[in-house]
Parts: structure tokens; sequence; C-alpha cells
């Protein structure tokens, strides 16, 4: 299969290199507003560039297209990609917003395949803390709680993301976006939300620090804290069950070696757990590409689809009407 992608940035360049890495699909052309940044990738990937996006949407020769911009774009490109009955890997957040979520979801056809970038769910520590969940190794899950966060730079709040226009909204649109899909992945559905935004150092109009709570129906409880200030790279997670607990720690790179811990209730011997390093440097986006292949020959569901990122984004806008209400709110179904 062949494919284009739109967004000539950081982004752009990793899901270039899974897409030569799984040796699944052939990148025929990339789109960028900046013409060096497009002729750049496509010099290194060995493809067409173009500064529209539009040439690749229509373009007869491309069978999956990947939006690899800002959120405020997310709609239109993929709504004519779409139309054009091209396969979508959409980055996260969806959308900015709901209407523009569930305008690109009408446009989804039958036999279509969307996705929502999601590649935490991919990485190795994430995918055992799935598997000691799935086999009950830790009994009944009580609760989940997850920090995440970064430091910033020199001119954070002159990017982009600090744009409600373009971003949607703050670090909860930006990382937050991954916590919430990551507490479904674990935990099911939420159905209340509650959270207190700040905008503690960068001068911008959305919030560099969100913490909020999330509540099943049967009560369960998750709680997350996600930052611009963190002054150094952090991702941790924890889930706590009625036998013991699992947890995540860090996400390579800057975020420090990934691992993760098993620890086993014992009231009667001293404390040990069980720890897992990851040492090899992780694929997440390569084992994200071939989860998207598959979904589209076998006619399957990737695992974060396009409801993935609906149910995200609807949590995050529960979110924020939390924030504005200064109340529980009700996540709503729709």
């Amino acid at each position: 299969m062949n494919v284009g992608i739109v967004g000539a940035g950081r982004q752009g360049w990793r899901r270039a290199a899974a897409i030569r890495e799984s040796h699944l699909g052939h990148l025929t052309m990339v789109a960028d507003l900046n013409e060096t940044a497009t002729r750049s990738l496509a010099k290194e990937f060995s493809c067409k560039s173009t500064t529209s996006w539009k040439n690749v949407v229509q373009s007869k020769d491309i069978d999956i297209v990947l939006i690899c911009t800002p959120p405020n774009t997310h709609a239109p490109i993929a709504k004519s990609a779409l139309r054009n009955k091209k396969h979508v890997l959409c980055e996260k957040p969806l959308a900015r917003t709901l209407k523009e979520a569930k305008d690109m979801q009408a446009a989804i056809t039958p036999g279509i395949k969307f996705k929502c970038g999601f590649n935490y769910r991919f990485h190795p520590a994430v995918n055992q803390a799935k598997q000691w969940l799935t086999r009950g190794v830790i009994g009944d899950p009580y609760y989940i709680r997850c920090v995440h966060g970064i430091c910033g730079r020199p001119g954070y709040e002159k990017d982009w993301r600090a744009n409600p226009a373009i971003s949607g909204g703050g670090q909860l649109m930006d990382q937050g976006m991954h916590c919430l899909d990551l507490f479904r992945y674990f935990m099911g559905e939420f159905c209340e939300a509650f959270a207190y935004a700040s905008t503690y150092y960068w001068k911008m109009r959305v919030e560099d620090n969100l913490f909020g709570i999330l509540r099943t129906s049967r009560g369960k409880t998750a709680s997350f804290h996600v930052s611009w200030t963190e002054w150094k790279n952090i991702f941790e997670l924890q889930i706590v069950g009625e036998r013991g607990y699992i947890r995540l720690d860090g996400l390579g790179g800057s975020y420090d070696s990934e691992q993760v811990s098993l620890g086993i209730r014992n009231f009667h011997k001293p404390f040990s757990d069980r720890t897992i390093h990851y040492t090899d440097r992780d694929r997440p986006w390569v084992n994200e590409w071939r989860n998207f292949i598959h979904a589209i020959e076998v006619d399957g569901n990737p695992s974060g689809s396009f409801e993935d990122g609906l149910r995200a984004l609807i949590m995050t806008q529960s979110l924020y009407d939390s924030t504005r209400l200064k109340k529980t709110v009700a996540i709503k179904n729709t």
C-alpha cells in the first residue's frame, strides 16, 4: 500500500521511519507548507514532496494518509482524505472540538479504517502491564494514577500548543490525551470527571498544569497530573488492585529508561517486587504502524481507533467543563 504523510515535522519523521523499518507500505508523498522541511523528508525517504496537503489526499496512487499536523488542520484534511477513500491515521488529539470530530466520523465509510495516534499503547511496559491486568495478576483493580509532564523550552509560550485556536487547549490536550487513553485502555469507561486547571509559569491562554479525577460507574478512580512545568520530563503510572500493584516508569529517551514493576501483596513476608527493564530502543511507532496495517488487511479494528480518539476527546471536554463550572460533571456517551 502506498502512503502519504501530511506534516514534515517531528511526528512526520517518526512515522516515515516506522514505515521504512516495518517494511509495510511504501511512502509515496509528503506534504508541508514549509518547502524546505518537506524536501528534506522526501529526500531522506525517497518520495515526492509537495506544499499542498490536497495533492496527498487526492492522489489516486495513495492508499493511506497520515496526518501529522497541528489539531486545527485535522478535520479538513481527514474529511477530504476519507471522501477520497483513503485509510487515515491521525495524530492525537483527534480534533479541537467534538463537533469537528463528529464531522470527521460522518465521512468514514465501510471498509475505510481510521486510527488515532496513541503510540503509548505500543510501549513494551504498557503491553506487559496490560497482560498482567488481563490475567488478573493483581486482582480487581481499584484505582489508577498518572503523572506526565515536560520541562518546556525557551519561547514555549509562542509555540502553536499555546494558541487555543490551533491546539484546542493546553497540556490536557497534549500529553493529557495519552493519560486518558491509557486510563480507558486499562480500566474501561469512566462516567464522572473533576479537574483544576492552572497557568503557573508560561504566559499563555491555555493551562500549563491540570489536575484531574475520574470515576467509573463501579467507583473505580483515576487521578492524574499533567504539566508543562516539571522542569524534567516525567512519566509515571500506577495501577493498584486487591492483590498488588503495577507501576510503569519512563518512556525512554529524555523520559529515562522504560521499566514496569509488579508488586504482590503479602502481609507475612518482607516486601519485594519484580521489575522489568527495557534497555533496547523501544519501537512503539513501528508496532503501532504494524497494528494499523494489520487492521486494514483483515478488515479489523485498530488499537487506538477513531472511537478511542473520540472517547478521549469527550473525557477532555468533560474535564474542561469541570474547570469552568467548578464542579463534578458527567461524562456523556455521545
